[in-house]
């Protein structure tokens, strides 16, 4: 019954549903060994957080470039602050006792003896920073020369939450925290790094240093979980179809041996009836005809045969009388 297994059309069937299985099973356990380690980073981070907020801080050059180790760590940097190109980031939100509030970042680059500027978040603020009232809040930066220490970060990019890329921000705004965006605003050169102040100075608030890209539990974490279900589901539903072909293809034979045909489909003999029967109709019918010809031409003959028995019986009575 199963024969028709190894015939051309399936053994491309099987061929394939014999290498998609181990395929599928293959990349949906890669993406959840993606997501396992991305849970495993995220734990490592956190854990990394909390050390980093009790060890010492160390030299701003020991720690670069920044990377998922370094990141988050205390750094120290002596110079003295740039007053002159202060920024303000806007549109950054900071979680507080009554949810999230909008507000803006306070950036003042430090000048540092190896020439080069590290921007340094000294806090937030609540409220817009196109409107004077709030502006007017920002403290001056400290003066002369200073030996500043906060959490180490990574430049941001366009993929970072709360940042603008797009442009078009006022005089004195900054979208994107980075070197790449410092490189036309400042004269000097700038680190591909930054640092938030664990101790900012009043009223701004202390900016929470985030964890490094690719270490948290982000969409691109979920994206892992849910392709991995995906996959599992992809090799289901070959085994699903593979079952169901055979199935229909062992039914299909099973029904010709015993001579059951599908709907709509007539055999052989079917169609030779109504031909035979057509037939005996037309010799029936040919023998009918002619004899109802031999019926009609005795029945002739014997009128002409009673006609000419009268004529001659009417002959014989007449010579009598002529006599």
């Amino acid at each position: 019954m199963y024969r028709f297994l190894l015939t051309p059309r399936w053994w491309g069937i099987n061929v394939f549903a014999v290498l998609a299985i181990p395929f599928c099973i293959f990349m949906g356990s890669w993406q959840l060994s993606r997501f396992d380690a991305r849970v495993a980073s995220h734990q490592q981070q956190e854990n990394r957080s909390s050390d980093a907020k009790a060890a010492a801080p160390r030299p701003l050059e020991s720690l670069l470039p920044v990377d998922q180790i370094t990141s988050g760590r205390q750094a120290s940097a002596r110079g003295r602050y740039d007053a002159a190109h202060q920024l303000l980031v806007p549109g950054r939100t900071l979680q507080g006792k009554s949810g999230d509030q909008q507000g803006f970042y306070v950036l003042t680059l430090l000048r540092t003896d190896s020439g080069k500027a590290l921007p340094v978040v000294r806090g937030w603020l609540p409220g817009d920073a196109n409107s004077t009232a709030d502006t007017a809040k920002v403290p001056a930066p400290p003066k002369g020369e200073v030996t500043v220490t906060g959490a180490l970060q990574a430049s941001e990019n366009q993929g970072t939450a709360g940042v603008q890329a797009g442009g078009g921000l006022p005089k004195g705004q900054l979208g994107m925290i980075s070197a790449a965006s410092l490189v036309n605003i400042v004269p000097y050169g700038v680190y591909d790094a930054w640092i938030t102040l664990t101790v900012p100075t009043a009223p701004m608030h202390a900016v929470p240093p985030a964890a490094a890209e690719g270490s948290g539990l982000d969409m691109k974490a979920f994206q892992n979980l849910g392709y991995t279900g995906e996959w599992f589901v992809f090799a289901g539903f070959v085994v699903f179809m593979w079952f169901r072909l055979v199935r229909r293809e062992a039914e299909a034979a099973r029904d010709a041996a015993l001579g059951i045909l599908p709907e709509g489909q007539d055999g052989p003999s079917a169609s030779a009836a109504p031909a035979g029967a057509a037939g005996a109709e037309g010799a029936g019918g040919a023998a009918g005809s002619g004899d109802a010809d031999d019926a009609d031409a005795s029945e002739d003959a014997m009128k002409g045969k009673q006609g000419a028995e009268g004529t001659h019986g009417a002959e014989g009575t007449r010579e009598p009388q002529g006599a």
